[in-house]
């Protein structure tokens, strides 16, 4: 069922015009359907946030359960905001204060850009802690993507994340490995997930804390891993919410700092990702940008459009399917709570 546009949030807007289905307030007053009430804490720095915000409610959107679902994005203290973004942040997020007052079904913590040699020195640490205190008390499941499941495995479980040898970035094959887990029913056992990340949780580490392996790959190692209780606590390192350019975009952020003398060497290009033809693309924009910068010339533009269009989606409808299983999953918990407190 739909996401419903609750807000003045342009998201809804954005997604409408990408063909997905979102209800007005009015239409959807008219509907005898639950509701289901979905926050969305996000973490990520000014040039993603917004794009990470409708990868998110795309993927609610995408459930079929019988249910309206109202998304309510917040963020915390303690993450570095231009005047620009605090002041969007200051027109459509809620203050936690309010998600604590109307309550949430489920929640959602985006990942978040570190400058800190360890997490519990990010000046966001206290204030996420705060919310996945309040979390565990009131909301039917959490749902973590990559820095923001690193940050709650060490919170929860005192789990230090390790440093890789160099950035695990690209697209990769990940099996199940939990195939009878009702958040995997009906899903591929074999599918590629995103990663973009320098550090890595272990399988061995989790298993001793208690958290069960739900998916992993041979090299990209853990993807998605549930807490104790095998529900309420769900914990992803890859990013199977991206959209299809997401990495061709964090690929040209890098070779631009690099044009720009903000890091030393030619960024290699996300692994699994560009075919041949891309691939050639790439190449050839590699040596005229080293050319130029030899010959003290003006880089020439990135050639995005021509790559764009030669990249393959290869993850989406498996997103889809453990976000619906996930989303139906909170509807019965949610239904069960009710009915209880009901008697």
């Amino acid at each position: 069922m739909p996401l419903v546009e609750h807000t003045s949030l342009p998201a809804f807007e954005r997604l409408r015009q990408r063909g997905e289905k979102v209800l007005s307030l009015d239409q959807a007053m008219v509907q005898d359907i639950r509701e289901l009430h979905v926050g969305l804490l996000n973490m990520m720095p000014d040039a993603a946030l917004v794009a990470t915000e409708i990868q998110f409610m795309r993927l609610v959107g995408s459930c079929n359960q019988i249910a309206q679902f109202f998304v309510h994005p917040f963020t915390v203290e303690g993450l570095p905001r231009s005047e620009e973004t605090q002041d969007y942040i200051d027109s459509y997020y809620k203050t936690f204060e309010n998600i604590k007052k109307d309550g949430l079904d489920a929640l959602i913590i985006t990942g978040a850009n570190v400058t800190n040699p360890s997490l519990d020195q990010e000046p966001f640490w206290e204030p996420l802690a705060d919310v996945i205190g309040w979390a565990q008390g009131n909301v039917t499941s959490v749902l973590c993507s990559c820095l923001a499941t690193h940050a709650l495995v060490k919170q929860l479980y005192h789990i230090d994340r390790e440093k890789r040898s160099s950035k695990l970035w690209g697209v990769f094959p990940h099996r199940v490995v939990s195939k009878e887990h009702p958040l995997l029913r009906d899903i591929n056992t074999r599918f590629d997930v995103p990663h973009s990340r320098y550090n890595a949780l272990h399988r061995a580490p989790l298993e001793r804390a208690g958290l069960t392996i739900l998916i992993e790959s041979d090299v990209a190692g853990v993807h998605m891993a549930v807490g104790p209780d095998q529900y309420s606590l769900v914990y992803f390192q890859g990013h199977p919410e991206y959209d299809t350019v997401s990495l061709l975009k964090e690929y040209k952020r890098e070779v631009d700092r690099y044009i720009d003398g903000e890091r030393e060497d030619y960024p290699p290009s996300p692994e699994n990702y560009f075919d041949d033809d891309a691939a050639s693309i790439a190449d050839q924009y590699r040596e005229a940008v080293l050319s130029a910068m030899q010959d003290g010339e003006e880089a020439p533009a990135f050639p995005e459009p021509h790559i764009e269009h030669l990249l393959d989606n290869t993850w989406r409808d498996t997103a889809k399917s453990i976000f619906n299983n996930w989303l139906g999953l909170v509807y019965e918990r949610a239904d069960y709570e009710r009915a209880t407190l009901a008697e």
